[in-house]
């Protein structure tokens, strides 16, 4: 049994990528702070996609102070369904998805009322910094809603399902499919109570579940295998991530993609300092993949085209990754 957990160890500090080292390597290493400061705020971020023809959500409204709440409200009170989130904000902290209207009272997903009253409360400790990331003055943003493609709509009872692909120098290394649930209040986050799901580079079939840390095989809400779960279009999602590098080239990037039921694939937003979980998820660490592209040349990786990085990526998943 000791030789067993000793061996389990060695083999967690040989393949796992600590917070630490992601720090240390990857984030000062490969992500310049204009590159940082951009992402971190999402309604500009979107604008650098959009400007390069990739898809993102509508934004209905913004808000920079408080003088500006009450018009916003006003432009709520146009669209039957909306998200309202933080400009600055991170891990789905401070996300409120109205899925429909009862009488003058807003349903969120998973069944909460709000009134008008509070939605304005809530956008005021937006604009407070209650959610931004390490700020003390934020945006808010209304967006358009997105609904998930009917391929994963079964596993979707409430909110919008996403792809997190960790894209490095350009290269997808590794995937995971998050599903919301009821207890997450429509969000995919996985430390809000989302599922997610390891997906094998090569044709995105599942690899593993986690649900709140533990494996879980079913989904908690409508019991169905997740195991079962297939993504459309798999190479085309990959190839959308790699794009994202070229609109906004961090060397370590995570990027979020929903496939929309009527307006297909959008990236939702990217993040300059994606999680860890993603190994969880797929039972693989990622320091042999950062070893291998590090050993390829990341430099010469930068210069092909998506497609070919996409091929790139999951050649390397297949001689070193463990999924």
């Amino acid at each position: 049994m000791a030789a067993g957990l000793s061996a389990r160890l060695r083999w967690l500090r040989h393949n796992v990528l600590g917070i630490n080292r992601r720090n240390q390597e990857l984030l000062l290493r490969c992500n310049s702070p204009r590159l940082i400061a951009l992402v971190d705020h999402k309604l500009r971020t979107k604008t650098v996609l959009a400007a390069q023809g990739i898809a993102v959500p509508a934004t209905y409204a913004q808000c920079a102070r408080a003088g500006e709440l009450v018009a916003l409200a006003d432009a709520c009170d146009r669209q039957p369904e909306f998200v309202l989130k933080p400009a600055c904000g991170a891990g789905g902290e401070g996300i409120v998805v109205i899925a429909g209207r009862d009488g003058d009272q807003l349903v969120k997903v998973g069944g909460g009322r709000l009134s008008r009253r509070d939605l304005l409360a809530h956008a005021a400790d937006v604009l407070s910094g209650a959610f931004a990331l390490g700020q003390t003055h934020d945006e808010v943003l209304i967006e358009q809603r997105l609904k998930t493609d009917a391929a994963l709509a079964p596993f979707c009872p409430a909110g919008v399902a996403d792809l997190r692909v960790l894209v490095v120098w350009g290269v997808p290394l590794m995937a995971m499919l998050r599903l919301p649930t009821q207890a997450s209040e429509g969000r995919a986050n996985l430390h809000v109570g989302g599922i997610g799901i390891g997906l094998k580079l090569v044709d995105g079939s599942p690899v593993y579940a986690v649900w709140r840390d533990r494996p879980v095989e079913r989904h908690p809400d409508t019991h169905q295998p997740l195991c079962e779960v297939r993504i459309p279009a798999w190479r085309e999602l990959l190839e959308l991530a790699a794009r994202a590098y070229e609109a906004v080239p961090l060397g370590y990037l995570g990027v979020d993609i929903v496939i929309d039921g009527s307006d297909g694939p959008m990236i939702l937003e990217l993040n300059a300092r994606p999680g860890l979980s993603i190994q969880l998820a797929n039972r693989c660490g990622l320091r042999p993949l950062l070893g291998a592209l590090a050993q390829e040349q990341p430099g010469a990786a930068k210069q092909l085209a998506a497609a070919q990085r996409v091929e790139f990526g999951i050649a390397l998943n297949e001689r070193y990754g463990e999924g």
